[in-house]
């Protein structure tokens, strides 16, 4: 019989992965697909569009719809300039924790959900249970709907979703919605003596910019709806985290790019906010124009991520209250898979080990008691499954 792995075993492995969204995933695919064909188990796979990321998604158990499926993301963010005190790509323990980038976001559930899968392989499991493994989520889940699409055809339907990412092992029931749009605003150089000529893209990117300022700062001022009441903060946010432009401090500059996101409570459409944003971008555009005809604005949807919205009676939630004895209501306004899983009609909720806090950060950990609570949902989860 093939070598069965251990949780940390497949930690360590995964982890050793330097699977940074901006590099191919690849390597951690072909690893992972072998260690489950070793155990007879078919894996899918699902390539981008470069044909250097794919999703990876398998199925164990009866031959028929309505399983459960554990839903991680292969990819993770960069360690460029980060004080770490050890080697971010080998997991070091100290303390009670198992430091290493990826560990808490999200490898650690990926271990886990492999384990189970491998597992769920030799019992007798009488509902079927998939793994799905996506890539490009730390870029605005990209990978999923493709990945999600691409499951249909050789699994059968999976009706419940659990997605997991660090939540302390709660019950996330609901997650805000996020858009992004690289936004390239193209002005006219010239000497900045007579600037009154050229159209400055960095100073007209600003009355954007502007822009979000104050649809923050009046969304703060409403009262919310009781949906949105939940959420912190409860409003939908407008957000640019990334800008560069200009050639020299006496050039009016010629271009300048940046991101604008959105990420909206459940309750509003990211598609309003869309067309708010571009409204305004228009005029904008044509105020430009008028001063030099080659002005203009170019935009680029980054991502789209649908908010996850609380469900009633929902069939995952209610699989994870049962096994975790989690009967609080958690939100967040950051976005998952779930809400693309949810889209796509299935059952979602988000629920993993780990502290959201410590993700992204230098010297990234997962506690061991938080990684055993995963390991022991897990084989929780395999006995309801053989039921």
């Amino acid at each position: 019989m093939p070598h069965r792995l251990s949780p940390r075993d497949l930690l360590d492995r995964l982890v050793a992965f330097p699977t940074v969204s901006r590099d191919s995933n690849l390597p951690l695919i072909d690893w992972v697909e072998d260690y489950l064909g070793s155990h007879r188990i078919t894996a899918h796979r699902h390539y981008d569009e470069t044909g250097e990321k794919a999703a990876l998604f398998a199925h164990v158990g009866p031959d028929e719809a309505g399983g459960v499926v554990l839903s991680g993301h292969t990819d993770v963010v960069p360690v460029d300039g980060q004080p770490w005190a050890s080697d971010p790509f080998v997991v070091a323990e100290r303390d009670g924790r198992l430091y290493g980038r990826g560990t808490t976001d999200m490898k650690g559930f990926d271990a886990l959900a492999i384990w189970a899968l491998v597992e769920a392989r030799y019992g007798n499991i009488r509902r079927p249970l998939q793994l799905a493994l996506s890539y490009d989520e730390e870029v605005g889940c990209i990978g999923a709907p493709p990945m999600i699409e691409a499951m249909q055809e050789p699994m059968p339907k999976a009706s419940a979703v659990i997605v997991g990412e660090p939540s302390m092992m709660k019950a996330v029931t609901g997650h805000k919605g996020g858009a992004g749009f690289w936004t390239h605003v193209q002005g006219f150089e010239v000497h900045s003596s007579i600037m009154h000529t050229g159209v400055n893209a960095i100073m007209w990117s600003a009355k954007l910019i502007d822009w979000a300022n104050d649809r923050n700062a009046e969304s703060m001022t409403r009262t919310p709806s009781a949906l949105a009441a939940v959420f912190v903060p409860p409003w939908t946010t407008a957000h640019v985290g990334t800008i560069q432009g200009g050639t020299a401090h006496n050039i009016t500059a010629k271009d300048c790019r940046f991101s604008m996101d959105f990420r909206a409570v459940p309750g509003e459409k990211l598609d309003d906010w869309r067309d708010a944003y571009f409204e305004v971008l228009r005029a904008v555009e044509a105020d430009m124009q008028a001063v030099h005809p080659d002005a203009r604005i170019d935009v680029e949807q980054r991502f789209d991520v649908p908010a996850l919205v609380p469900e009633t009676d929902g069939e995952a939630e209610a699989i994870v209250r049962r096994l975790t004895g989690d009967n609080s209501q958690n939100v967040v306004s950051y976005g998952t898979e779930a809400g693309q899983f949810q889209r796509a009609g299935y059952s979602a909720v988000v629920c993993g080990p780990g502290d959201i806090a410590q993700a992204h950060q230098p010297d990234e950990y997962i506690t061991v008691a938080q990684f055993e609570a995963g390991h022991a949902f897990m084989r929780d989860l395999l006995v309801l499954l053989s039921k």
